[in-house]
């Protein structure tokens, strides 16, 4: 059930994601003039359609893994005299590069529309306080202590936790200075310091940004008080309630539920000797935590056992409220961000500054469609603008196949005053569709590697 839940959500999400840059392709050429034969999402054979009064057919089709828009055009078939100034390649080539651009800047369009609607209903976030520094890191070399909020960096506003994560993201494979701006609780006093950094956190996967600085923000401290057993767990099987206390692990304090965490991890079908209290009596049991081999293949202990998340202190929850047009204001330089920071990581990417591993496939995007969509209508709506902005600026890249590349050749046309031979642009659409599929099979091998 989950794996069609899943699957669901996925294909709901490209369909839209699809429906969009392709309606931009059809309402611009549809203002040019030009005639559209058939609007499908999906390729392969149709499954469902219809038409509408202009002769558009209407496409549903079985393969779920993109969309076209089809106009007439004379170098796909004869075109009837009649109906040639309807034909695309006819058109001035400021009109087919308006169309070419449409379906990009859709997408980018709803990324705003998305942002508009989540920054309109309101935005909360935890302030970036530090809670630990590691002794030789980043953060230590730029002289940040535990207790300060990081306000800024590299003069990028970082008011919470995400923005702080977005501001780190763009400095990943950088080599030179990040510089910190930060203040004391209670002090509007803005200390400015800096650190060196060398192809920074290049060599991460999944890099840990907050780890790779060497901080651990602030989190309130969580006792080990148990909140829910899972039935048929090792916790269970010892006998553990829900209100119980641990207090001990073969004669070690565990004041803090971390510390249990942790204890627990490191020994998987290990027996522990545990003192909990339970009603103000302390009681005694063995536990076993039962061996789980996590996606690095790295094997860690588990008990079964969930703990009640105290609240952050209400000083440290920054919310924001915004009307229509702050909102708009904030969904457009949200949406641009995104943009600048794709490219960059593009760019970095090409350089070698960014690990091949991070680039993505369908599988991962499954995976994280289908859990922000369990996390609720917020964040699922900022997962598909996020996805969205990804698809409008990856098709804008000029390689031959992709939109980016049809807009190269006329770009080309419109400042030489006729067109691409034709076989340099075959030639180039043979290019374009290798690079395209290799990029397909190298995130394909990476998902896959991650399973």
């Amino acid at each position: 059930m989950e794996l069609f839940t899943t699957i669901a959500i996925t294909l709901a999400t490209l369909a839209v994601l699809v429906a969009v840059h392709e309606y931009g392709h059809f309402w611009v050429a549809r203002r040019c003039g030009v005639k559209v034969l058939r609007f499908s999402i999906g390729f392969g054979k149709s499954l469902y359609s219809w038409r509408d009064r202009q002769g558009t057919e209407y496409s549903v089709a079985a393969i779920p893994l993109g969309g076209y828009v089809k106009m007439l055009d004379e170098r796909e078939g004869e075109v009837p005299e009649a109906e040639q100034h309807a034909a695309f390649n006819r058109k001035p080539v400021l009109q087919r590069i308006a169309v070419v651009i449409a379906g990009p800047a859709a997408n980018l369009l709803l990324a705003v529309v998305a942002y508009w609607f989540l920054f309109l209903s309101g935005e909360t976030g935890y302030a970036p306080v530090i809670g630990e520094v590691e002794a030789g890191s980043v953060a230590d070399v730029a002289g940040l202590e535990a207790g300060q909020e990081i306000v800024a960096v590299d003069g990028g506003e970082t008011p919470t936790w995400q923005a702080l994560s977005f501001r780190l993201l763009e400095r990943i494979g950088d080599t030179g200075t990040i510089r910190f701006s930060v203040k004391y609780p209670g002090s509007d006093m803005v200390y400015e310091s800096e650190a060196e950094v060398d192809r920074w956190l290049s060599d991460q996967e999944q890099p840990d940004l907050f780890g790779g600085l060497g901080i651990a923000m602030y989190r309130p401290e969580v006792p080990p008080i148990i909140q829910e057993v899972v039935p048929g767990s090792p916790a269970e099987a010892a006998g553990l309630r829900a209100a119980d206390e641990v207090v001990t692990a073969d004669g070690v304090d565990m004041p803090q539920w971390s510390q249990w965490v942790d204890y627990v991890r490191a020994r998987p079908d290990r027996a522990i000797e545990l003192e909990y209290l339970r009603g103000g009596e302390l009681q005694r049991t063995v536990i076993v935590p039962e061996a789980v081999t996590d996606e690095n293949g790295e094997t860690f202990g588990r008990v079964g056992l969930a703990v009640s998340l105290p609240k952050m202190p209400e000083e440290m929850v920054r919310r924001f409220d915004r009307g229509p047009l702050q909102a708009m204001v904030a969904s457009v330089e949200r949406t641009g961000d995104l943009v600048v920071f794709t490219l960059s990581s593009i760019k970095k990417m090409v350089m070698g500054l960014i690990s091949p591993k991070n680039l993505s496939g369908p599988i991962t995007i499954a995976k994280v469609a289908s859990a922000s969509a369990k996390s609720g209508l917020e964040s699922y709506i900022s997962f598909l603008a996020l996805l969205s902005v990804s698809l409008g600026v990856l098709n804008l890249l000029p390689i031959p196949v992709l939109d980016g590349g049809h807009l190269l050749f006329y770009t080309v046309e419109l400042l030489a005053g006729r067109p691409v031979p034709e076989k340099i642009q075959a030639l180039g659409y043979q290019v374009g569709l290798f690079l395209v599929l290799g990029i397909m099979v190298l995130a394909l091998y990476n998902d896959l590697s991650r399973l």
